[in-house]
């Protein structure tokens, strides 16, 4: 089915065009003559306001006076903080950083589709994806940094010799498929949030849109917050033998 074309998109489309096409060229594709798909600019968009909001925060940063967003990015953090120092241990400030990021990035993508002019980028699959991706080479670069390269792929053969062979494919394979699943995790639950949302909106006026727009918010939320619980479930898991051993 054809993606419509947002006026955002449009935009660039009109005036960037040549930018994308070289880029697509450089990784072996061809955009056409409108390269810029929705969910490329949407993804602009977001990491936009990601620096917008962190370069806001940073000039207004105080001990004495915090304001509403100093508090809010601090009750993020901290809440995801605890849930690190459960999971991976004591050294999880290490690796705090990139999974706050991974949540407020997961989660503006999906807010961002409640204004009526954009599209929540978590919507399309290569989005999605490419966080999994990140998640995924995160988890496993982690591992080898606190296990090095040797001690960290040998784990994945279990502590039965014997059955290191058949343990191994199985762990493999297991890592291979969480990518998989995170990307379609997020991009089913925000796709079928976005389309009931949009029924709604369509067959009523007042009620249900305001029913419906709340919970496109709790699922944005809860996404985001999964997404970033599930990274650090990877990364305990993949550096709690080099936590057993110190």
């Amino acid at each position: 089915m054809p993606e419509h074309e947002l006026a955002i998109t449009a935009i660039f489309n009109d005036n960037l065009a040549g930018i994308a096409n070289a880029f697509l060229t450089a990784v072996g594709r061809h955009g056409g003559d409108r390269p810029w798909s929705n969910w490329m600019v949407m993804q602009l968009l977001v990491i936009g306001l990601l620096m917008l909001l962190f370069g806001i925060l940073r000039s207004r940063i105080s001990m004495d006076k915090p304001g509403g967003l100093q508090h809010l990015v601090e009750v993020v953090y901290e809440f995801l903080g605890q849930q690190a120092h459960e999971i991976i241990g004591h050294d999880y400030k290490r690796y705090l950083p990139i999974v706050v990021t991974i949540f407020f990035f997961v989660l503006i993508a999906n807010l961002i589709g409640l204004i009526p002019a954009f599209e929540s980028p978590t919507m399309f699959p290569p989005v999605t994806l490419g966080l999994a991706l990140l998640s995924f080479l995160f988890y496993n670069i982690q591992g080898m940094r606190a296990q090095g390269v040797g001690k960290y792929i040998a784990h994945f053969a279990g502590p039965i010799w014997w059955m290191a062979p058949l343990m191994f494919v199985i762990e493999i394979v297991s890592h291979l498929a969480r990518p998989m699943s995170l990307t379609v995790r997020l991009y089913a639950n925000m796709f079928a949030g976005e389309q009931v949302t949009m029924v709604f909106i369509g067959l009523t006026k007042i009620v249900f849109p305001v029913i419906f727009f709340g919970l496109h918010l709790f699922v944005s939320f809860l996404q985001a917050y999964i997404f970033a619980l599930m990274t650090l479930v990877y990364v305990g898991g993949a550096v709690e033998h080099a936590d057993e051993h110190h």
